[in-house]
């Protein structure tokens, strides 16, 4: 019987056990493509999701539309989400709020191993004439649309790799088979081996949509502040626990 239970050990990775859904680490990622816009939002609302000890000095919402068209394990697709700016024991980073994509392989990968708020919908970032458009549906209704002037200005890129490589935070959240929770720990992982393409910036706009599994619009745009388009190669790296809600 123990022989068995080491050769399950030995040979268990993820879900499913004779077929995971994804490979090993580490992932890279080739000409990942980002149309980011900050907002300002109600601050009741933010501190409504944020987790504790996370916290926030402005109300701000950065809302992602992300095209991956090359990344180890997980192939070709496309993800939009929330980061909210936070601190963390006086070290600024990123909290990932929602995330929103169109692969099964990345979805499974990333509540697995890190924690990634993952869900599935249909988003899409592409170039329509002079303006990058970011959009996201849930089947077939429209939850977000986000827009920006095409490379209206150079930014900066050495400042653009400072802001990808920042540390970013995560709820991991496991059930036990009961559905109390088995796992409930605050992840921090970065973005490493850095090669920043491009960095613009340009005029940006906004909209999100109430809907009951995909309600981004919880944090409701009060002031678009930025619009920021970048390229940039990079390996996602695998995280560490930095709190452990189970034994606090």
């Amino acid at each position: 019987m123990k022989d068995t239970v080491h050769s399950v050990r030995d040979r268990a990775f993820a879900m499913p056990f004779a077929n995971p859904s994804y490979p090993r680490g580490p992932y890279r990622f080739t000409d990942r493509e980002f149309l980011v816009i900050s907002y300002r939002t109600d601050p009741d609302a933010l501190r409504r999701v944020l987790p504790e000890p996370l916290e926030f000095d402005d109300p701000v919402v950065n809302y992602e539309f992300i095209r991956m068209p090359d990344s180890t394990g997980f192939g070709d697709y496309t993800e939009s989400g929330q980061v909210i700016p936070v601190t963390y024991q006086g070290t600024k980073g990123g909290y990932v709020h929602s995330m929103y994509l169109n692969d099964e392989a990345p979805i499974a990968g990333g509540r697995e191993i890190w924690g990634f708020p993952k869900k599935y919908a249909t988003p899409s970032l592409h170039v329509e004439k002079d303006v990058l458009v970011g959009t996201l549906d849930s089947g077939s209704v429209r939850v977000a649309t986000g827009t920006m002037g095409y490379k209206h200005g150079a930014m900066d890129l050495a400042a653009v790799e400072a802001q990808l490589s920042a540390p970013q935070f995560l709820l991991k959240i496991i059930p036990h088979v009961d559905c109390t929770p088995r796992i409930c720990e605050l992840v921090r992982y970065r973005q490493t081996d850095l090669n920043v393409k491009g960095g613009w910036e340009g005029p940006g706009e906004l909209e999100l949509f109430r809907h009951a599994k995909a309600d981004v619009a919880a944090l409701p745009v009060r002031e678009v502040i930025g619009a920021k388009h970048i390229l940039a190669d990079l390996t996602l790296g695998l995280g560490e626990v930095v709190h452990d809600y189970m034994t606090d």
